[in-house]
């Protein structure tokens, strides 16, 4: 990898949100940021990868290692909750995404067993249009 901000995906299961993401991100990204994508499985990984994501990895040392280097991490907000997405994600990636640094971009899930009070009922598709809008005014701020 190019040295540079490190944009993070973190998804789990099939990688459907995640890949949605990378494609959303990908063609948009300023030149000084470098697209990762990190599944809890490998699944998930292979799929943002076949999306155009250019580096992957796997698992829970993935996750852990990468979201202390991130700049920005997009995901779904099972990712800061242990056992969050069906079991998929340990307590140790839940605290290590929750404790980065690195402001983080969560999208609402109905696998995820967490409601946000506040936030309005929309389709993926629109919570993914407003993660990416969120994570692009980020990255020129």
């Amino acid at each position: 990898m190019k040295a540079g901000r490190i944009v993070l995906v973190l998804d789990g299961q099939g990688g459907g949100m995640g890949t949605q993401l990378i494609k959303m991100l990908a063609p948009a990204l300023p030149g000084d940021c470098e697209l990762l994508a990190v599944g809890t499985n490998v699944l998930a990984t292979n799929a943002m990868l076949k999306a155009g994501a250019p580096h992957g990895a796997t698992g829970e040392n993935a996750v852990i290692y990468n979201a202390a280097r991130a700049a920005l991490i997009l995901g779904p907000i099972g990712m800061i909750l242990a056992n969050g997405i069906l079991g998929e994600v340990s307590p140790r990636m839940a605290t290590a995404v929750s404790g980065a640094a690195a402001e983080k971009i969560l999208i609402p899930s109905s696998h995820c067993g967490a409601q946000v009070a506040g936030t309005q009922d929309c389709r993926l598709e629109e919570y993914l249009q407003n993660a990416v809008a969120l994570a692009l005014r980020a990255l020129d701020a």
